[in-house]
Parts: C-alpha cells; structure tokens; sequence
C-alpha cells in the first residue's frame, strides 16, 4: 500500500528531491566511517583523524588513514538502488536533484548526473590552505601528502571535517531543491546529521510529500507523509521503475 502510494506521488510530481545517507551505501558494502577503524587503525580516534587541526599536527598519518579508505572502495560498485535513481533521472532530466550526504561517489558511479554532496568527495583532493598561483592539482609532488613544489602547500582529501561548514554552494542549491520539490525521498539515513536532515523539514514545511525510505525507525519519521521499512536496493527499483514499458 505504501509503495503504491508514493509511487503516484512519484508519477505526478513535477520536481523530486532525493536526499540520500549511508544506508544507500550498505548493500554495496561501503564501510561507514568508523568501520573503517579496524586493524592498525583502530588505535586511532576517528576524530582525530577528521579535524584539520589533526591533519596539521599529522599530515603523513592521516593521509595513510584516507588512503586506506580509499582502498576499501576499490571493487565495490553501486546497487540497484544507486542504479534505480540515475535510471529515473537518466529518463526524466532536470526533473530529480540528487543529494547525498555519501562521500563514496557511488552515486556518480551509477550515471546519476549533477550530484549534490554536502560532505565532500573522498576520491577527491583540494588544497589544505587557499591555493597561490603556484598551486596546480596535476603537478602536485609526490609524498604522503602530496604538496606543491613550489609553496609547499598540502593536498588534503576533498571530504568536509568535523568543525568545518559544508560547502556553500552545494548546501544553498540543496535548500532550494528542498524548497522548490513536490515529492522529498529520504533514503537510508538516520536523520541525526544537520544540517543535511533539516533539508526534509524545509521540504514539508514548504509543501511538499515528504517519504522515508529505511529499514529501520529514523529522527525523520515524524517529518514523513509516509514511511517505507526497507533499504534502498530494495524499494527503490520498485518504486522508480518506468510507469510505461516504453518509457
């Protein structure tokens, strides 16, 4: 009955906002941030190592720790919920906006054009401090980190720290997706992280259907029209599927 509901809401809706967490990624066995803290990591807070003061003090050592997250994305691909929502707005363009709060780029990975990452990417690099001219990302020297040659600059992986805004104009662009939709669907998150979780409040509170889409109870039932107790890789196909075969 929900699923058949939600699915009107999605065939009559003229904009739809998805605003995605890190249960979209479990099914591709993505391992969230602490759970990447094993072995010779586990020693270490995961604070520290997610605080630009942490990579001040140990830039080696936290470059390593990126590093090793990068590895554990190596071989994992996106699911049939990633491939679901990059499907639907594959054939419906400039109708859904994407909004993730994953750093894995399995979104991107699945074809989804245009993703908004509030958090950043972790596949990604940008400067620790503001960029001279001398700065230039592909003629970075190598170490651990890499650096410019000329300034000594240090890259830094291109995810949002603890204490650090996200970024301005991603965030504002996700707002006004939240403002501007007819239907939110709120995918595989807890709701605890703003302001990202805000993002399904200012959606109903602006008018629109708001639908959660987790296994299990979220902080943004009570925001919810409607509320879908499965994961992504499972309702999503189901529910973003072409209404007509020829579509």
């Amino acid at each position: 009955m929900g699923v058949a509901r939600v699915r009107a809401w999605l065939q009559t809706a003229r904009r739809i906002a998805v605003l995605t967490g890190a249960g979209m990624s479990a099914e591709s066995g993505v391992p969230t941030f602490r759970d990447a803290q094993t072995g010779y990591w586990a020693q270490y807070r995961p604070e520290d190592m997610a605080t630009e003061a942490g990579y001040r003090a140990q830039p080696g050592l936290v470059w390593r720790w990126y590093a090793h997250r990068r590895a554990l994305l190596r071989g994992v691909a996106p699911n049939a919920g990633h491939v679901a929502l990059a499907h639907f707005a594959q054939r419906h363009p400039g109708r859904l906006t994407l909004i993730t709060q994953n750093v894995d780029g399995l979104h991107q990975q699945a074809g989804s054009p245009d993703v908004l990452c509030l958090h950043g990417d972790l596949l990604a690099d940008r400067w620790l401090n503001p960029p001279r001219p001398c700065c230039h990302l592909e003629d970075s020297a190598a170490g651990e980190p890499p650096y410019c040659s000329t300034c000594g600059n240090l890259l830094r992986p291109g995810v949002v720290w603890f204490g650090e805004a996200l970024p301005l104009a991603v965030l504002e662009a996700a707002q006004q997706a939240a403002r501007a939709c007819d239907l939110m669907l709120v995918v595989g998150t807890a709701g605890a992280v703003y302001p990202a979780a805000g993002l399904a409040r200012l959606a109903r509170e602006a008018g629109a259907q708001v639908a959660v889409l987790n296994p299990a109870p979220s902080e943004l039932d009570d925001a919810a029209h409607a509320v879908l107790r499965g994961t992504a890789a499972q309702c999503l196909p189901a529910l973003l599927a072409p209404a007509d075969p020829q579509e």
